[in-house]
């Protein structure tokens, strides 16, 4: 393992976020204030508690995980697109530098910065909310999974895109969507019976399930599913990754 390299590609990715801080940390955070606002106000009003949570903090672990989602894949895509787009990605390549190492620098990167971005606004949303948490180290399992699992997500997005409006498509149009529509605001057990099923589909589902469990100890799902269904999304992802350096895919030709 060549520790030196990948530090370096690491600490360099990494002082990328701090030189962008207003657009990679503090917009994420005042975005999500504004959903605890706006949401906590105007629906909170009408909907007192959600199995015995107040409203208001009841989607908090819905909302981080919207932000986790969307910024680990940001943090991930543009981090390896960038060398591609002005053509280091070749001199990286050529270098005495794994494919293993490359993986775990770039992704390292963008999971660390999306768990920071996380702790974050869960320190921000206990300025709105009052907030418990039951099991805390399942709560810091189910962030840093989610993390590194959508930074891959989003580290195949990079390699696959062959311009910027392809970077935004897949957030956009799916994972943005699905985060909504898999209980980041309400339980599915609220929905009516077929909705309920349909609703399972979701993979967004069993995330934001299991990490509304680890605060507040209730969820859609059983714990152990959305686990399970978190390793299974971490698994093919990673046989994505393995499969794009063994055949050069978007980097060779």
């Amino acid at each position: 393992m060549n520790y030196h390299a990948v530090w370096s590609i690491y600490r360099f990715e990494m002082a990328r976020a701090f030189r962008t801080v207003m657009q990679s940390i503090i917009s994420p955070v005042i975005s999500t204030s504004l959903y605890f606002v706006v949401f906590g106000a105007a629906i909170g009003t009408r909907i007192e508690s959600v199995e015995g949570v107040s409203y208001g903090s009841f989607i908090v672990p819905g909302l981080i995980m919207l932000s986790l989602l969307t910024q680990s894949i940001a943090n991930a895509s543009i981090g390896i697109y960038f060398p591609k787009f002005v053509g280091t990605i070749y001199e990286l390549l050529s270098a005495p530098v794994s494919y293993l190492e490359i993986v775990i620098s770039y992704v390292g990167a963008a999971a660390t910065k999306s768990i920071l971005l996380g702790l974050l606004i869960l320190l921000t949303a206990s300025f709105f909310v009052s907030l418990r948490i039951e099991h805390p180290f399942w709560m810091l399992l189910f962030l840093v999974l989610t993390a590194l699992t959508f930074s891959l997500f989003g580290f195949i997005i990079g390699i696959w895109a062959d311009g910027f409006e392809k970077l935004q498509i897949v957030p956009l149009l799916i994972i943005t969507p699905l985060t909504f529509l898999g209980g980041s605001f309400y339980s599915i057990k609220m929905l009516p019976p077929f909705w309920q099923t349909v609703a399972l589909f979701n993979p967004v589902v069993y995330l934001i399930s299991g990490f509304r469990w680890s605060f507040y100890g209730i969820s859609d799902v059983h714990v152990g599913v959305s686990v399970g269904m978190t390793f299974v999304f971490l698994a093919i992802c990673l046989a994505v990754v393995a499969w794009i350096f063994k055949t050069g895919y978007k980097l060779k030709n």
